[in-house]
């Protein structure tokens, strides 16, 4: 059986419109690339890199971007609370994920025909 990879272009877009969300809440709150970068601990370079979408970038330095910037990273949290709200987030997924079986198995197709 031939694997497939999933379409990118939502990523892709995904990432494009994360790093513009960001540009435009840095630039609202008038701080330069370079005082963004020094309070994400990052380098200006990869700074660039967040807001031009780039999705080699690690996963956690968007996510700081966004946070110190004040973009919201999911649609149900506040500014005011966001720890709380994805706290509450994270124990509602932690109580579906009790639902579900703790491993998930490849059908195996079995050839009972004799």
């Amino acid at each position: 059986m031939k694997r497939q990879r999933a379409s990118l272009q939502p990523t892709l877009a995904a990432c494009a419109l994360l790093g513009r969300l960001i540009r435009i809440a840095r630039k609202e709150q008038r701080w330069s690339e370079d005082a963004l970068a020094e309070r994400a601990l990052i380098s200006r370079s990869t700074l660039q890199k967040v807001e031009r979408g780039d999705p080699s970038v690690a996963i956690g330095i968007v996510f700081d971007c966004a946070h110190l910037v004040g973009v919201p990273l999911f649609a149900d949290t506040e500014p005011s609370s966001p720890v709380r709200n994805l706290g509450q987030a994270i124990a509602r997924a932690d109580d579906r994920l009790a639902l579900l079986p703790k491993r998930v198995r490849t059908p195996v197709s079995v050839d009972d025909d004799f």
